[in-house]
Protein backbone atom coordinates (compact mmCIF):
# COMPACT_ATOMS: atom_id res chain seq x y z
CA UNK A 1 0.00 0.00 0.00
CA UNK A 2 1.32 3.59 -0.62
CA UNK A 3 1.00 6.07 2.47
CA UNK A 4 3.76 7.61 4.85
CA UNK A 5 6.48 4.63 6.50
CA UNK A 6 4.59 3.42 9.63
CA UNK A 7 1.01 4.60 8.39
CA UNK A 8 -1.73 1.94 9.48
CA UNK A 9 -3.03 -0.11 6.44
CA UNK A 10 -6.26 0.02 5.82
CA UNK A 11 -7.43 -3.47 6.26
CA UNK A 12 -11.23 -2.73 5.55
CA UNK A 13 -10.21 -1.39 1.90
CA UNK A 14 -7.84 -4.30 1.56
CA UNK A 15 -10.85 -6.55 2.35
CA UNK A 16 -12.93 -5.34 -0.16
CA UNK A 17 -10.53 -5.29 -2.62
CA UNK A 18 -10.26 -8.67 -2.21
CA UNK A 19 -14.17 -9.36 -2.27
CA UNK A 20 -14.34 -7.57 -5.52
CA UNK A 21 -12.13 -9.56 -6.94
CA UNK A 22 -13.55 -12.79 -5.96
CA UNK A 23 -14.92 -15.55 -8.43
CA UNK A 24 -17.84 -17.70 -7.83
CA UNK A 25 -17.97 -18.65 -4.24
CA UNK A 26 -15.12 -19.40 -2.40
CA UNK A 27 -14.88 -21.21 0.89
CA UNK A 28 -13.72 -19.37 4.05
CA UNK A 29 -13.03 -20.85 7.14
CA UNK A 30 -13.99 -18.27 9.85
CA UNK A 31 -12.80 -18.83 13.33
CA UNK A 32 -15.08 -17.08 15.69
CA UNK A 33 -14.09 -16.22 19.23
CA UNK A 34 -17.95 -16.06 20.20
CA UNK A 35 -21.46 -15.60 19.06
CA UNK A 36 -21.81 -12.27 19.10
CA UNK A 37 -18.96 -11.12 17.45
CA UNK A 38 -19.57 -13.63 14.76
CA UNK A 39 -22.89 -11.71 13.64
CA UNK A 40 -21.31 -8.77 12.08
CA UNK A 41 -19.12 -10.55 10.38
CA UNK A 42 -21.52 -13.48 9.10
CA UNK A 43 -23.64 -10.77 7.72
CA UNK A 44 -20.96 -9.21 6.28
CA UNK A 45 -19.80 -11.89 4.16
CA UNK A 46 -22.10 -14.44 3.80
CA UNK A 47 -22.86 -12.84 0.36
CA UNK A 48 -19.22 -13.83 -0.63
CA UNK A 49 -18.68 -17.21 0.57
CA UNK A 50 -19.78 -20.61 1.81
CA UNK A 51 -18.64 -20.02 5.38
CA UNK A 52 -17.87 -22.54 8.05
CA UNK A 53 -17.48 -20.91 11.53
CA UNK A 54 -14.54 -22.52 13.31
CA UNK A 55 -15.05 -22.47 16.70
CA UNK A 56 -11.34 -22.89 18.60
CA UNK A 57 -10.90 -21.07 22.04
CA UNK A 58 -8.78 -23.21 24.64
CA UNK A 59 -8.12 -19.62 25.45
CA UNK A 60 -11.15 -20.17 27.60
CA UNK A 61 -10.31 -21.94 30.46
CA UNK A 62 -13.87 -22.48 31.93
CA UNK A 63 -15.33 -25.48 31.13
CA UNK A 64 -18.86 -24.35 31.74
CA UNK A 65 -18.44 -20.83 30.38
CA UNK A 66 -16.97 -22.75 27.27
CA UNK A 67 -19.76 -24.76 26.41
CA UNK A 68 -22.53 -21.62 27.16
CA UNK A 69 -20.42 -19.49 24.45
CA UNK A 70 -20.08 -22.81 21.69
CA UNK A 71 -23.92 -23.54 22.05
CA UNK A 72 -24.40 -20.25 21.39
CA UNK A 73 -22.36 -19.92 18.47
CA UNK A 74 -23.83 -23.17 16.95
CA UNK A 75 -27.63 -21.76 17.78
CA UNK A 76 -26.66 -18.15 16.30
CA UNK A 77 -25.98 -20.22 12.97
CA UNK A 78 -29.23 -21.85 13.01
CA UNK A 79 -31.61 -18.99 13.23
CA UNK A 80 -29.68 -16.27 11.33
CA UNK A 81 -30.68 -16.50 7.52
CA UNK A 82 -27.71 -15.79 4.73
CA UNK A 83 -27.33 -15.93 1.64
CA UNK A 84 -25.05 -18.36 0.88
CA UNK A 85 -24.85 -21.59 3.69
CA UNK A 86 -22.99 -21.40 6.87
CA UNK A 87 -22.09 -24.49 8.65
CA UNK A 88 -20.33 -25.17 12.31
CA UNK A 89 -16.97 -26.78 13.13
CA UNK A 90 -15.91 -26.97 16.35
CA UNK A 91 -12.22 -27.57 17.30
CA UNK A 92 -10.45 -29.24 20.06
CA UNK A 93 -11.00 -27.77 23.55
CA UNK A 94 -7.81 -27.44 24.88
CA UNK A 95 -7.31 -25.05 27.52
CA UNK A 96 -4.08 -26.33 28.88
CA UNK A 97 -2.56 -25.15 25.18
CA UNK A 98 -3.08 -21.92 26.23
CA UNK A 99 -2.35 -22.20 29.86
CA UNK A 100 0.86 -23.64 29.62
CA UNK A 101 2.52 -20.55 28.09
CA UNK A 102 -0.37 -17.78 29.54
CA UNK A 103 0.57 -18.81 33.54
CA UNK A 104 3.79 -16.75 32.50
CA UNK A 105 2.01 -14.12 31.28
CA UNK A 106 -0.30 -13.45 34.08
CA UNK A 107 0.35 -10.51 35.32
CA UNK A 108 0.33 -9.06 31.74
CA UNK A 109 -2.88 -5.93 31.09
CA UNK A 110 -5.09 -7.01 28.92
CA UNK A 111 -4.12 -6.50 25.12
CA UNK A 112 -0.52 -7.15 26.19
CA UNK A 113 1.88 -10.15 25.75
CA UNK A 114 -0.65 -12.85 26.86
CA UNK A 115 -3.21 -11.62 24.37
CA UNK A 116 -0.44 -11.80 21.18
CA UNK A 117 0.23 -15.46 22.80
CA UNK A 118 -3.80 -16.17 22.39
CA UNK A 119 -4.35 -14.46 18.79
CA UNK A 120 -1.60 -16.46 17.28
CA UNK A 121 -2.88 -20.22 19.19
CA UNK A 122 -6.22 -19.66 18.01
CA UNK A 123 -5.24 -18.01 14.37
CA UNK A 124 -2.35 -21.34 13.62
CA UNK A 125 -4.64 -23.66 14.16
CA UNK A 126 -7.38 -21.87 12.40
CA UNK A 127 -4.50 -21.77 9.54
CA UNK A 128 -3.60 -25.23 9.90
CA UNK A 129 -7.32 -26.35 9.15
CA UNK A 130 -7.93 -24.40 6.09
CA UNK A 131 -4.70 -25.94 4.19
CA UNK A 132 -5.92 -29.26 5.77
CA UNK A 133 -9.57 -28.84 4.58
CA UNK A 134 -8.79 -27.11 1.92
CA UNK A 135 -10.56 -23.61 2.52
CA UNK A 136 -9.90 -20.84 -0.29
CA UNK A 137 -9.31 -18.57 2.86
CA UNK A 138 -9.14 -18.22 6.47
CA UNK A 139 -9.98 -14.83 8.65
CA UNK A 140 -11.28 -14.21 11.79
CA UNK A 141 -13.97 -12.45 13.72
CA UNK A 142 -11.40 -10.90 16.47
CA UNK A 143 -10.94 -7.34 14.75
CA UNK A 144 -14.77 -6.81 15.32
CA UNK A 145 -14.16 -6.21 18.84
CA UNK A 146 -12.71 -2.05 19.67
CA UNK A 147 -10.36 -4.07 22.68
CA UNK A 148 -8.77 -6.18 19.83
CA UNK A 149 -5.53 -4.56 17.95
CA UNK A 150 -6.34 -5.48 14.30
CA UNK A 151 -2.60 -4.27 13.45
CA UNK A 152 -1.54 -7.78 15.33
CA UNK A 153 -4.24 -9.74 14.18
CA UNK A 154 -3.49 -9.18 10.31
CA UNK A 155 0.33 -9.61 10.66
CA UNK A 156 -0.56 -13.00 12.22
CA UNK A 157 -2.84 -14.30 10.03
CA UNK A 158 -0.60 -13.17 7.20
CA UNK A 159 2.41 -14.64 8.42
CA UNK A 160 0.66 -17.96 8.94
CA UNK A 161 -0.98 -17.75 5.61
CA UNK A 162 2.45 -18.02 3.88
CA UNK A 163 3.77 -20.48 6.39
CA UNK A 164 0.61 -22.90 5.72
CA UNK A 165 0.29 -21.86 2.15
CA UNK A 166 -3.21 -20.59 2.27
CA UNK A 167 -5.19 -17.24 1.88
CA UNK A 168 -5.56 -14.68 4.53
CA UNK A 169 -8.67 -12.37 4.55
CA UNK A 170 -7.41 -8.98 5.42
CA UNK A 171 -9.82 -7.44 8.12
CA UNK A 172 -11.02 -4.58 10.63
CA UNK A 173 -14.28 -5.88 10.61
CA UNK A 174 -15.12 -2.70 13.88
CA UNK A 175 -15.64 -0.52 11.00
CA UNK A 176 -17.92 0.99 9.13
CA UNK A 177 -20.07 0.41 12.75
CA UNK A 178 -19.60 -3.48 12.96
CA UNK A 179 -19.14 -3.50 16.22
CA UNK A 180 -22.08 -1.65 17.07
CA UNK A 181 -24.11 -3.93 14.35
CA UNK A 182 -23.12 -6.64 16.32
CA UNK A 183 -24.59 -5.57 19.36
CA UNK A 184 -28.04 -4.92 17.57
CA UNK A 185 -28.02 -8.30 15.85
CA UNK A 186 -26.60 -9.89 19.57
CA UNK A 187 -29.89 -8.45 21.02
CA UNK A 188 -32.41 -9.44 17.75
CA UNK A 189 -31.17 -13.22 18.61
CA UNK A 190 -31.08 -13.29 22.05
CA UNK A 191 -27.40 -14.06 22.31
CA UNK A 192 -25.48 -14.72 25.76
CA UNK A 193 -22.89 -11.72 26.02
CA UNK A 194 -19.99 -12.07 28.18
CA UNK A 195 -18.42 -9.66 29.61
CA UNK A 196 -14.82 -10.20 29.73
CA UNK A 197 -12.73 -12.16 26.78
CA UNK A 198 -12.17 -15.23 27.98
CA UNK A 199 -9.36 -16.20 30.13
CA UNK A 200 -9.23 -16.63 33.75
CA UNK A 201 -6.72 -13.71 33.71
CA UNK A 202 -9.02 -11.79 31.32
CA UNK A 203 -12.03 -12.08 34.01
CA UNK A 204 -10.26 -11.29 37.02
CA UNK A 205 -9.15 -7.98 35.22
CA UNK A 206 -12.61 -7.45 34.01
CA UNK A 207 -13.94 -8.03 38.04
CA UNK A 208 -11.70 -5.39 39.23
CA UNK A 209 -12.38 -2.73 37.11
CA UNK A 210 -16.38 -3.12 37.69
CA UNK A 211 -17.72 -0.41 39.96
Amino acid sequence: MTGNPGQKKNYQAMMEKILAALDGTPRLLLHSCCGPCSTAVIACLSSFFDITVFYYNPNIDDDAEYRKRAKEQERLIGMMPTPNPVSFLEGEYSPEDFLAVARDLALEKEGGERCTFCYGLRLERTARETRERKFDFFTTTLSVSPMKDAERINAIGSRLAESHGVRWLWSDFKKKSGYLRSIELSKEYGLYRQDYCGCSFSRRESDRELP
